[in-house]
């Protein structure tokens, strides 16, 4: 298994052009990767409402049940 300090030891002996190409990659995939969890969240959300287990509400409501849920001040 790589460790991280592994990882940035190997990364330290590219050239900087490369170490940017590997930035900008790992960001990238980073983005589709999250990209991917927000769409089966929302794929996830709409089965649940479809099956009766969501109901609709405002924007207001909602925020209001998040504050609550996680006791946060208004």
């Amino acid at each position: 298994m790589v460790t991280l300090a592994s990882a940035i030891e190997i990364v330290e002996q590219l050239p900087t052009e490369q170490q940017d190409m590997l930035l900008e990659i790992v960001r990238k995939r980073q983005i589709e990767r999250r990209r991917d969890e927000i769409a089966e969240n929302a794929r996830e959300a709409i089965a649940a409402y479809r099956a009766g287990e969501l109901k609709a509400c405002s924007a207001e409501e909602a925020i209001a049940k998040l504050q609550s849920e996680l006791d946060l001040p208004e």
